[in-house]
């Protein structure tokens, strides 16, 4: 397995964990729990590949994700239920920080693999860490964190991304470029949240 597929693995799980959350604080059955965390999951790989011209998607060619996602919210529904006073919002920012950058660089690497000038790689980066939660949100009947919360989290990933970039111009190893971009992407989104860092309104 490359490392890069295993980023798009671990990406895909942390994405399906934050559809779960939000799918049981919503009080969500079977149903909505599974497709909350599928949609999550594969929402910004799935518009990527599309403006892409990539077929088929991603997950359509690894029928076991979607299978990963449905065993895990048989098992995930009745355990999160049990823990219900501990999901809150301050998790759901964490799975959705760990799960932008996973997502970002997966989505960057994509990108490059397709020969797409690096801009557009940068911003396909960002269009697949950020477009699963926007997803999962408008389902959930909800504005979108990442346009509600005035905290740079799109600006988290698109600079990630450029780190990423820079760092395989100038020839840095690709496993630690790859594990330290997601790291930045993800600790960045962290501290605007912690100390409540926002964009002007």
């Amino acid at each position: 397995m490359t490392l890069i597929k295993f980023i798009e693995i671990m990406a895909i799980l942390v994405g399906a964990f934050s559809g779960f959350i939000e799918a049981r604080r919503k009080r969500m059955d079977l149903v909505g729990v599974f497709t909350v965390a599928f949609i999550t999951a594969f929402g910004g790989g799935t518009l990527r590949d599309i403006l892409l011209d990539k077929r088929p998607l991603f997950w359509v060619t690894h029928q076991e994700y979607a299978i990963a996602i449905f065993v895990l919210a048989l098992v995930a529904s009745p355990l999160i239920r049990t823990l219900r006073q501990i999901v809150s919002e301050r998790l759901i920012v964490i799975a959705d920080a760990v799960g932008l950058g996973l997502f970002s660089i997966a989505g960057v690497s994509a990108a490059l693999a397709a020969d797409m000038p690096i801009f557009i790689a940068s911003m396909m980066g960002v269009i697949t860490g950020i477009f699963g939660g926007v997803l999962r949100d408008i389902v959930c009947n909800e504005v979108p964190m990442v346009f509600r919360d005035g905290k740079p989290y799109a600006i988290c990933a698109f600079i990630g991304n450029w780190l990423f970039l820079l760092m395989g111009k100038y020839g840095v190893p690709d496993d630690f470029a790859l594990w330290s971009s997601c790291l930045f992407i993800s600790g960045l989104r962290l501290l605007t949240w912690k100390f409540d860092m926002r964009m002007g309104r």
